[in-house]
């Protein structure tokens, strides 16, 4: 018998004989409710996960061929608090243990490879699973005219929308998967599958702290709701990520330069026909970004936030590396005067035509940013 094994043994007499271990499991009601049948929230826990409780956190260690210690980094992994050695799991929780487990045993992933993949989808799916509560579900159980209270409206229509949510989310989690997946393949090399060249933009709303004293706090989540689906869509619609959203800001990235320029001029002249909304800032870099769990980091990253913190108003601020970038393949001149004189010659009928470009950039003064030295901004704009 293993080191594991035999703690395993203790553990489990000490769990027969009433002992309590403080193990992270699900976050479902408390001990006392579970013999309560009426219960909505245990009515609603049971129709979500489609089994009833049997199995305390050691017992779906064991039945999954898997050390508490391993069960119990998983568990917290995924989000999922302590509530001690109750019966609060079922099958299926055995069954997504089996399967890390069996994942690291055929050598598909390391240890610590599938902690992250539990963590990056715990985290995700979290988040979506709180706005799908908070925003959707309360929208559509204020109480109605039936005289029906929210929780007799809730349980109804979870029953109906669950299955319908579970296809629509593997649905998409497929397409997403897909489009990762190309973007790998695509790489140059294995290094930039990892460390990899993107162009990397921050969208920040100007003056939204001083938004935060003057808004009714529900007027405030609508303006944030607002300025995050506008930039979204936005973002998905010209071909970038949306990496994620901070409130009054959210971060992209693309793999093309031109793609970004975009993206950000966008930004700026949707929002500005927006009377609802603030004024826009947005600062964009190009330059190798190293990618983790769905975020970015790096320099390339530090340097578009501060690119962003010192844009004037309603303008787009780049780095001379994305102005290089974008006048390599051609979206914008490399040169002004060289375009210019292009231009000049063509129109005198001593040159070629001149080539089309969609972007413009202009010098900035140059400055000290903390923690990257003296950088020159760009001045992005539409060329006429």
């Amino acid at each position: 018998m293993t080191a594991d094994d035999s703690g395993a043994a203790s553990r489990e007499r000490d769990t027969e004989g009433g002992a309590v271990d403080d193990v992270p499991v699900g976050d479902p009601p408390g001990a006392g409710d579970e013999n309560d049948e009426n219960n909505i929230a245990v009515r609603l826990e049971q129709l979500i996960l489609g089994a009833d409780r049997r199995y305390t956190p050691f017992q779906a260690a064991r039945g999954a061929g898997v050390s508490m210690d391993l069960a119990a980094r998983f568990w917290r992994a995924m989000g999922f608090a302590d509530i001690g050695q109750v019966k609060a799991l079922t099958e299926a929780d055995v069954l997504a243990l089996r399967r890390l487990a069996g994942l690291v045993e055929a050598g598909l992933l390391s240890e610590a490879m599938a902690i992250q993949v539990a963590r990056s989808t715990g985290q995700t799916t979290a988040r979506l699973a709180d706005w799908q509560i908070d925003s959707f579900l309360e929208g559509l159980t204020e109480p109605q005219d039936s005289g029906l209270t929210r929780t007799e409206i809730t349980y109804p229509l979870v029953e109906l929308l669950l299955p319908e949510l579970e296809e629509f989310l593997v649905y998409v989690w497929r397409r997403q998967l897909a489009a990762a997946t190309g973007r790998v393949v695509r790489a140059q090399d294995d290094a930039e599958m990892v460390d990899r060249r993107l162009a990397v933009g921050f969208a920040d709303l100007v003056g939204f702290t001083r938004l935060t004293r003057r808004l009714e706090d529900e007027e405030l989540g609508e303006l944030v709701e607002a300025f995050e689906t506008t930039c979204s869509d936005l973002v998905a619609a010209h071909g970038g990520r949306l990496i994620k959203t901070l409130g009054d800001e959210v971060l992209f990235a693309a793999d093309d330069a031109g793609i970004a320029a975009e993206i950000g001029l966008r930004l700026i002249e949707t929002m500005a026909h927006d009377e609802t909304m603030p004024e826009l800032r947005v600062g964009i870099a190009f330059g190798t970004v190293t990618t983790r769990m769905g975020d970015v980091f790096g320099t390339t990253v530090n340097l578009a936030s501060r690119l962003t913190s010192i844009a004037p108003k309603d303008t787009v601020l780049v780095d001379q590396a994305f102005a290089e970038e974008l006048g390599r393949i051609g979206d914008a001149p490399v040169s002004e005067a060289d375009a210019a004189a292009a231009e000049k010659a063509a129109e005198e009928g001593t040159g070629a035509p001149p080539p089309t470009y969609r972007f413009g950039l202009q010098p900035m003064w140059q400055r000290p940013v903390r923690g990257l030295g003296v950088v020159e901004p760009w001045l992005l704009n539409r060329r006429d």
